[in-house]
């Protein structure tokens, strides 16, 4: 009896596993492009906030607009890496909605913040939502309603550092909006995390 072939083809396809992650990275990547192209015009126009008037409808785009921008490919790498590696795993666990809600109002509330407090300083790039996510990531293991022990020691070295850098390092970063993203994800990890049973 002659055997038949019993190999198993296997063909590669490439899924859209995180639809809200991949696109806020492709936004990301269009709205650099655009900066490079127009010599910054659109970056400032849209995907930055700073102090402007409340009677231009752009002041409020900006308001979310200037996670998206970035200064350079570098900034932008910067970012963009470390929520690919965080955000498909944080949209799978808690869903697109969740992660749209996170980004949004990380968005909104660091730059309100920023547009309040520093008026003559241009905020843009995703590193609010990076920390947002980091700190959300680390809740991930909540049981029986505790505090997870890795939480705290993210909290505390990523948190821990900005505030020292705030104080002691001049540089160009915004460390205020770092340590606001983060708040705003262990808030959101805090209640939106279902205790494993």
């Amino acid at each position: 009896m002659a055997s038949g072939n019993t190999k198993k083809h296997y063909t590669l396809k490439i899924s859209f596993n995180s639809p809200v992650i991949l696109t806020f990275t492709a936004i990301c990547l269009a709205a650099l492009i655009l900066g490079q192209l127009t010599g910054g015009h659109t970056t400032r126009m849209f995907f930055s906030v700073y102090r402007s008037s409340l009677l231009n409808p752009l002041t409020y785009v900006r308001f979310i607009g200037h996670v998206f921008g970035h200064s350079g490919v570098s900034h932008f790498m910067g970012n963009i890496m470390l929520i690919l590696v965080i955000g498909p795993l944080l949209e799978e666990k808690y869903g697109s909605a969740d992660m749209i809600f996170l980004i949004v109002s990380t968005a909104i509330i660091t730059g309100v913040v920023h547009f309040i407090f520093f008026p003559h300083v241009m905020l843009l790039g995703a590193s609010g939502v990076a920390f947002a996510m980091i700190l959300l990531a680390s809740f991930t293991s909540i049981k029986d309603g505790s505090i997870p022990l890795t939480f705290i020691l993210v909290f505390v070295l990523y948190i821990g550092e900005q505030v020292y850098d705030s104080i002691f390092v001049s540089d160009n970063i915004s460390h205020l909006t770092h340590i606001i993203g983060g708040i705003i994800g262990a808030y959101f990890g805090r209640i939106g995390s279902k205790p494993q049973r």
